[in-house]
């Protein structure tokens, strides 16, 4: 572990190097990337020389059991030493988990894409509860978030909603939420008081850079249309709204929100470039499931990663066995304590996946 930690010092000290060059600072992009990994190699720095100091402590109680001739002091040694190996081995969980490489996505932006299953119009107000949720959550963190596309019900539902979430680590701690969200509860509609269950699904895609995604010009077709309202009406008289149909692919992305063609189009292609992304990543990397379909589900009510129990005020994430008695709380943006839960999974599992 020590060389491995020595290595990390060696890029610590050289990333020191470059930040204190004035003439780095000038790409703006590089120096934004050198700073955030001198950040996570401070927080590995310091687990170092913790470490360090921890091993020399133990070295010296050891000698002192070795070598001490009064037993009083032999066993205050003893004490010490049993201490210390407790402290080692807690630093080298820490610091297993502190250098297990970070997806290169995690500092990403992301699309979010929340859309009604099984339920009807309780399916859509729940879409509605959810991007609340996903909201103050975001708003906690200082995210910003920006909605591309909604497609609005009568009772204040949505049939879809698709939003830009950007700030720091926002797809590390977002990425976790794709899947069928289960919901159980008494709609609104309902003069009988029976619970009904209901499904959403959620697709979470790393929102891509226009060099990070190529799109050729001639495997787009741009169609344009007059934006459509709630029932079909039409809602302005210009040919505002766009249509991008990614030929290769079939993928099809309608952006109708803006009042300007030129705001659609460039909204459009944001998603376009997110939905292509994971569609090469998911041929890639099976286990990701990342392809959209298999990705969020049929939106049935028997697939779900997470269950919203209103009655019993109960949330459960099906994934990592959690249940917590808060859902009032949680549909107020209180999603800590679920999203950490998740990034120790997957951290765990990288790291069983490094010892394997």
């Amino acid at each position: 572990m020590i060389d491995r930690l020595d290595s990390f010092s060696s890029r610590f000290r050289e990333l020191e190097t470059l930040i204190a060059d004035p003439s780095f600072a000038k790409d703006q992009n590089r120096y934004r990337e050198t700073r955030k990994e001198q950040a996570r190699l401070s927080v590995i720095m310091e687990a170092r020389d913790e470490y360090l100091s921890v091993i020399a402590q133990l070295e010296d109680a050891r000698a002192m059991f070795r070598d001490e001739a009064d037993a009083e002091f032999r066993e205050m040694a003893r004490g010490e030493a049993h201490g210390l190996e407790a402290r080692k081995e807690a630093l080298e969980t820490r610091i297993r988990e502190l250098i297990v490489p970070r997806d290169p996505l995690d500092d990403k932006n992301i699309i979010m894409e929340i859309r009604a299953g099984t339920g009807g119009e309780e399916a859509a107000l729940f879409v509605a509860d959810l991007f609340r949720m996903y909201t103050r959550f975001s708003d906690a963190r200082t995210w910003k978030i920006e909605v591309i596309d909604a497609s609005g019900t009568e009772l204040g539902g949505y049939k879809e909603v698709v939003f830009s979430v950007s700030g720091d680590a926002v797809y590390e701690n977002l990425r976790w939420e794709s899947g069928v969200h289960r919901v159980q509860r008494v709609p609104a509609t309902e003069g009988s008081g029976r619970i009904h269950t209901s499904a959403v699904t959620v697709a979470v895609l790393p929102e891509m850079e226009e060099t990070e995604i190529e799109i050729r010009a001639e495997d787009l077709r741009v169609d344009v249309m007059r934006a459509g309202g709630p029932g079909g009406q039409c809602v302005n008289t210009t040919d505002s709204a766009v249509r991008l149909t990614h030929l290769p692919t079939g993928l099809v992305v309608i952006q109708q929100d803006e009042k300007s063609q030129i705001k659609n189009k460039a909204k459009a292609m944001r998603v376009l470039r997110a939905r292509l992304f994971e569609l090469e990543e998911s041929k890639k990397q099976a286990e990701r499931a990342a392809e959209r379909r298999s990705q969020v589900g049929s939106g049935d009510r028997s697939e779900r990663i997470r269950t919203y129990n209103f009655p019993q005020n109960r949330v459960t994430d099906h994934r990592v066995g959690l249940t917590l008695y808060k859902l009032d709380l949680v549909m107020q943006g209180d999603l800590h304590e679920i999203v950490d839960a998740l990034k120790l999974q997957a951290r765990e599992a990288a790291l069983g996946a490094g010892r394997g």
